[in-house]
């Protein structure tokens, strides 16, 4: 392989049998070297091919400008974040992540570490992201000996989110919101407490995320079952009236006038949030 561009001394790029302009890693490759001069493969420790142009561009001019310690250190955390998941994470996070942990590793150095005021609601909405980020800093202590504040597993959990659904971060703060007042609305009619470990809250909340992303992305349902409708609101008064209220504030906050088919999904699982049950 012969490089194309020397990003710093642990890294360059090269054009691989495909055409494409890859990222190359690995321990003093790229010492003494320059463009056109051949690799020597058996330093390769990391190869980074990335479809989109625009992040490989990006995430080429980050890696030449930090550690080659902290991209290895996130490609540890998305690997573990991807088989906790049992999913592929969008190739987005490469960038958004390395670039996150870089800069609030730059931050503690400095002694501005930052607290996320969102930490409380992503503990609740996003446990298992959480429990990824709160991983992640063990890693980044273990290799790097740096002890983050525990606000920015909330802050590497909402990339995590963000890498399994494909948006962008103020989408998924946004989505964190919407859910937050939906539920302020449902406690507060019912005046209840949540059981936040039951398997019905669980279900709402899954609900409710994609309900949100579907409302930002103007892709809420169009089909309309009224009778399916009529039914569910007949059988369910009390639910029925607070999904009206939840209708209210997404017409209000976000001009979208709910079809019949997401005001049944709504009151079939604000039932079984708040049914002496849902614990089951």
């Amino acid at each position: 392989m012969k490089i194309k561009k020397v990003l710093n001394n642990n890294a360059v790029t090269v054009i691989n049998e495909n055409n494409q302009e890859i990222v190359v890693m690995g321990l003093g490759l790229a010492f003494k070297k320059r463009t056109g001069d051949e690799l020597e493969e058996e330093k390769v420790e990391r190869i980074f091919t990335l479809e989109n142009k625009e992040i490989s561009e990006k995430l080429k001019k980050l890696i030449s400008e930090i550690p080659i310690k902290y991209v290895e250190i996130c490609e540890e955390i998305i690997n573990y974040a991807e088989e906790k998941l049992d999913k592929k994470l969008n190739e987005n996070i490469y960038l958004t992540l390395t670039d996150h942990i870089s800069f609030a590793i730059s931050r503690y150095k400095q002694g501005l570490e930052l607290k996320n005021p969102m930490s409380w609601e992503i503990k609740r909405f996003y446990k298992q992201e959480y429990a990824i980020g709160l991983k992640a800093l063990d890693i980044i202590k273990e290799k790097l000996q740096v002890d983050l504040l525990q606000d920015e597993a909330a802050s590497i959990a909402l990339h995590i989110v963000n890498g399994q659904l494909n948006i962008d971060m103020p989408s998924v703060v946004n989505i964190t919101n919407i859910i937050q007042e939906i539920l302020n609305i449902i406690k507060y009619h019912f005046k209840i407490d949540f059981d936040e470990e039951s398997l019905n809250y669980h279900r709402l909340v899954t609900h409710l995320k994609f309900f949100a992303q579907r409302m930002l992305d103007d892709k809420l349902s169009k089909s309309d079952d009224k009778e399916l409708y009529l039914m569910v609101k007949k059988k369910y008064p009390e639910p029925y009236n607070c999904a009206e209220k939840i209708k209210m504030y997404v017409y209000k906050n976000f001009n979208f006038n709910l079809t019949y088919e997401e005001m049944t999904y709504l009151i079939i699982h604000i039932q079984r949030v708040t049914s002496r049950d849902s614990n089951k």
